[in-house]
């Protein structure tokens, strides 16, 4: 299967992205880059993509398995290098849960199946960087 999107410079350090979806996104440098900061990040863009791509996947598991789950939300913490070409060489992701009636042994293998089994973004990054994860349970 072959993805295609199409990204046009808008002026400045700015550019407008398109998403096989439809959507479209800006991406923008910084100000102290000669950008206007008013777009998202590229190399923050590929952190959101690592917690999308498995978060989607937890969130099928959670509905597959008919867990009880108040919310969820993903951590992901990156190390980029010092020297250019700058890239996320560490990574770890944070599963965090919240509810009274969490079934924490359920949950870990949701996360354990996208990690190691489903996400493809995180095959992708192991490619390039250490990638660690965590799941934290919070009892509302």
């Amino acid at each position: 299967m072959t993805n295609q999107i199409t990204t046009k410079w808008i002026g400045n350090m700015a550019f407008e992205s398109n998403n096989p979806s439809g959507h479209e996104f800006i991406m923008d440098a910084d100000v102290e880059d000669g950008g206007e900061g008013k777009g998202f990040r590229p190399k923050a863009l590929m952190l959101s993509s690592l917690a999308g791509c498995s978060g989607l996947d937890v969130a099928s598991l959670i509905r597959k398995m008919k867990l009880q789950v108040d919310k969820f939300h993903i951590e992901t913490i990156a190390e980029l290098t010092e020297e250019h070409p700058k890239y996320y060489n560490e990574v770890k992701v944070e599963y965090h849960f919240y509810g009274a009636n969490l079934d924490q042994k359920k949950l870990q293998r949701a996360v354990d199946l996208s990690v190691e089994k489903y996400c493809g973004v995180m095959e992708m990054f192991r490619k390039f960087a250490s990638v660690s994860t965590q799941t934290i349970f919070h009892k509302a």
